[in-house]
């Protein structure tokens, strides 16, 4: 891997160094492509886009918060097959797999023969510090390792209690809203509810920290984390560094408008964490009351880590890292997840009934416990499964080859030669894209029906495509192997439990019916929104129905 000093990019910056720039960077051009000249020469040369951009490649329709990534993708995968090639700049050329054994083969691989990308390793050490997502190998798996009772069923079971908590206290809040108006109903704006219902979930639960996101509170992590979501801040700079960083992930260390954006966010999550951590350590040295701090808790987890010196001991620096990429990855993915549950109850109002008709039935007007939320509701699973189906938060897996593979094919494949073959040669340095949002919404797996939003598919067999994907429940949306989603059990009860707390309690209706036009708003992660509103706004018509 190609690298500089970081020095040399903030003289860059500062508008130092001109001729030896242009030297410096024409020998990086010229090395790079006789690397990945040597690449096409040792992996299999398939069919696939043509670009005529050198820097980028097609990179900018791809890229997170393009816009077009998913249509892009499914159009390609149309023209060229479930197997191809992806120019991606500086005479690379990325793999797209949407075949299921070839996926199954490398996500089963991940930490060892297939790493995240280095410019994804760069970006989350900018923004969480060196954690969970930036390492590979035994690092990843000792963390991996320290976490796990943070998340087992176990430690879930205890959770449901504080989300049902949670969610009462949503309740009231929308109470007031909706006595306040005429009519019985309101208009209220669910998404922001809905990070403010998940992030107070994960606070609680997992750091025993009140964000007070319920009772009218903002915390600047909140601030921090919308401007990191929105694309439309990058600037025209920023967006050329971040898609360069694709081929050399150091011009990440340069001071763009974004990599500030990042470091804010790291900033406000730190200021949280510290203060989760010198309280809980109190709150462990003096058997404070209170929310009470236990060894299986997030934090009780890693105070424990910090303090051993056996194989699952962390550095202050991973702690800090831990707890910032659990609050980043536990706050949106579950929220926007919920918005979308809640929006295909509004175009569906025969799954709304339903799954009220299940919840009441089951429950008697009880809150629901962890048993009923994994095991005495099907529909609700039926509801959860097809959401994260049809509205993954992750739309593309990168990897990339740490070492030359030899992947297995589903089906033959012609390549760019026209021979036919069962298996492609992968290089070492080989970037690799797994479109999730289009395998979780193929027709080829899913049948005819597959971007239907058809809950009672899961309520019977699967077809032997879907069955073909590993994954949980046959989705991508939790990834799979070695890096899939730690906290997926976790995110599951807490987006069952508060489904299941809002139909019991509400009706939801679009505020123009079935005609609202529902957009995307675009980032990191692709957030719902009604047309017409500015940002990611979703307002929805909601009525009392206890």
């Amino acid at each position: 891997m190609l690298s500089f000093d970081a020095s040399f990019f903030q003289d860059l910056s500062r508008g130092v160094w001109r001729s030896d720039v242009v030297a410096v960077l024409l020998v990086v051009f010229l090395v790079r492509l006789f690397l990945k000249s040597r690449s096409r020469i040792r992996s299999t040369q398939l069919h696939g886009p043509k670009s005529n951009n050198v820097l980028f490649g097609v990179l900018p329709q791809v890229s997170p918060g393009s816009g077009g990534m998913d249509n892009y993708f499914k159009k390609a995968i149309e023209d060229y097959g479930t197997v191809f090639n992806l120019p991606s700049g500086f005479g690379r050329q990325d793999l797209v797999g949407c075949d299921a054994k070839a996926i199954s083969h490398i996500l089963s691989r991940d930490t060892f023969t297939y790493y995240r990308p280095a410019f994804a390793r760069v970006l989350t050490d900018i923004l969480f510090g060196k954690g969970i997502f930036s390492l590979e190998n035994d690092g990843h798996r000792r963390l991996r390792k320290a976490l796990t009772p943070a998340f087992s069923n176990a430690a879930i079971r205890s959770y449901i209690e504080t989300f049902n908590d949670n969610s009462s206290k949503m309740k009231a809040a929308w109470d007031s809203i909706i006595d306040a108006a005429a009519g019985g109903s309101a208009t209220i704006e669910v998404q922001q509810w809905m990070n403010n219902l998940a992030l107070e979930n994960l606070g609680r639960t997992g750091f025993s920290h009140h964000f007070g996101t319920l009772e009218g509170k903002r915390p600047e992590l909140i601030d921090a984390f919308d401007s990191f979501q929105s694309p439309g801040n990058m600037g025209f700079a920023s967006k050329m560094v971040f898609l360069l960083s694709t081929n050399f992930p150091v011009l990440l260390n340069l001071p763009t408008k974004h990599t500030k954006m990042m470091r804010r966010v790291r900033y406000a999550m730190k200021g949280i964490a510290d203060d989760v951590l010198e309280k809980a350590k109190a709150e462990l040295e003096t058997n404070a009351a209170g929310e009470k701090i236990t060894d299986k808790s997030i934090v009780g987890l890693l105070i424990k880590a910090e303090s051993t010196s056996g194989n699952l001991s962390m550095t202050s620096e991973e702690v800090l890292a831990q707890m910032n990429s659990l609050f980043f990855a536990g706050y949106e993915t579950t929220s926007t997840t919920l918005t979308w549950a809640l929006i295909e109850l509004c175009r569906n109002p025969q799954v709304q009934e339903k799954l009220r008709q299940e919840v009441n039935t089951k429950l008697q007007g009880a809150d629901p416990t962890w048993e009923e939320i994994t095991l005495g509701l099907p529909y609700l699973d039926a509801v959860t499964q097809e959401t994260l189906r049809v509205h993954g938060p992750v739309h593309n897996i990168r990897r990339e080859a740490f070492e030359d593979d030899v992947l297995p094919l589903s089906k033959p494949i012609q390549t760019a030669s026209g021979t036919s073959t069962s298996e492609i040669i992968v290089a070492k340095g080989q970037g690799i894209h797994i479109p999730t949002t289009c395998m979780n919404t193929s027709e080829d797996l899913w049948g005819p029906d597959a971007n239907q939003y058809k809950p009672e598919r899961w309520l019977g067999e699967l077809s032997p495509g879907a069955q073909a994907i590993q994954g949980h429940h046959h989705v991508l949306s939790f990834g799979e192997g070695q890096r899939f989603c730690l906290g997926r059990h976790f995110a599951l009860a807490n987006f069952k439990s508060a489904l299941v707390n809002l139909v019991r309690h509400y009706s939801f209706e679009l505020p123009n019916g079935k005609d609202t036009i529902i957009g995307k708003h675009f980032g990191a992660i692709n957030r719902p929104k009604v047309e017409g509103e500015k940002g990611p706004r979703v307002p929805l018509l909601i009525r009392r129905v206890d």
